[in-house]
């Protein structure tokens, strides 16, 4: 993105509402339309780094299904990895 614009909502927020809005649960290529709509657009670097950052704060867990797929999981208080 090549905007000089301050966006309003955080992508890890707006991640973080997606995954309430699904149930906790989320494949990462579900995620792509949604977080458009939400996010406008965003790099697969910017992505990663929010992924890495929510997961790294105890926030979400991102586990592989296959080589291309990731599962994107909002932790509860009861839950850890």
């Amino acid at each position: 993105m090549t905007s000089a614009a301050w966006r309003v909502t955080p992508l890890k927020s707006c991640i973080l509402a997606i995954l309430e809005k699904r149930g906790g649960v989320i494949i990462e290529n579900e995620l792509e339309t949604p977080l458009r709509d939400l996010f406008g657009d965003y790099s697969e670097t910017e992505l990663n780094k929010a992924l890495l950052s929510l997961e790294t704060n105890g926030l979400i867990h991102v586990s592989w299904i296959s080589k291309t797929k990731r599962r994107i999981q909002k932790l509860t208080k009861d839950m850890s990895f």
